[in-house]
């Protein structure tokens, strides 16, 4: 896409976030929709990495205490996978891609040939980057507004399935071991394809292995197949009675209201 045609796009976006940027500053909001594989090609000056980083932080920060006010009857357990639910990769390219993230994608010749499901992850960066670059020039309010709004009410409804593999083997291991699985990581082929693997342990005892398209992706398999070698070993994993949630415009009041800053 020109470059003048994803600035109204932007500028549009924008205006979802309340936000009004200068002409230098959109320049700066571009920045997070630069996958690495464009700045590898020589596309672009760098890539979004640096505001993806940021905006994990930023992120887990306002939705975990979007879930701490929505659900004050919930365990630590159940908050963690609720929040597992919101920033997983899935959830993240799926609000991306409703508001018009993949028109504004500046991606590396070979990634943006692949199928959209070989993309998601480079939506789900992206949606981290736009937060770190909102909470940068707009403020933390206007980052902290655009989460609670745009993509939380979209992804926390009745019925959500609660089954992050990382948070339940986490807390299983946990429970019954006192120990946290340990991930090992690597990646093959191309940097637009790259297929990734992983290896979980958990105390030294049982091990398992999974694959796919992003690191995250990968983990999330590996913690599968170790989950129902422990299931083998030891029976089904005891039910999860989830707690009920404070009416969504009270929770929402309260969680924009505590605290300045995410």
């Amino acid at each position: 896409m020109a470059g003048e045609a994803r600035r109204k796009k932007l500028r549009a976006l924008l205006r979802r976030a309340r936000v009004a940027a200068t002409l230098s500053e959109l320049s700066a909001f571009e920045a997070a929709f630069v996958h690495e594989s464009a700045a590898r090609e020589g596309l672009a000056a760098g890539s979004n990495e640096r505001l993806e980083f940021r905006g994990d932080a930023a992120l887990g920060f306002v939705v975990a205490r979007y879930l701490y006010e929505r659900y004050p009857e919930a365990a630590a357990g159940e908050l963690a996978l609720r929040k597992a639910a919101l920033v997983s990769d899935a959830a993240l390219a799926t609000s991306a891609q409703r508001l018009g993230f993949a028109d504004l994608m500046l991606l590396g010749a070979g990634l943006a040939k692949l199928p959209p499901v070989r993309r998601r992850s480079a939506l789900a960066d992206a949606f981290e980057a736009f937060i770190a670059a909102l909470e940068s020039l707009a403020g933390v309010e206007a980052a902290a507004r655009f989460v609670l709004t745009q993509h939380v009410p979209h992804m926390d409804r009745p019925g959500t399935v609660l089954d992050d593999p990382k948070t339940t083997l986490q807390e299983w291991t946990q429970k019954r071991f006192a120990v946290l699985p340990r991930y090992v990581d690597r990646y093959e082929g191309p940097a637009h394809e790259r297929t990734f693997f992983a290896e979980v342990t958990v105390d030294d005892d049982i091990s398992a292995c999974g694959s796919g398209p992003s690191k995250k992706a990968a983990e999330r398999a590996a913690a599968t197949a170790a989950l129902e070698g422990l299931k083998q070993r030891y029976g089904e994993l005891p039910p999860r009675t989830l707690s009920q949630p404070l009416p969504a415009a009270q929770s929402l009041r309260r969680a924009t209201s505590k605290g300045r800053r995410p």
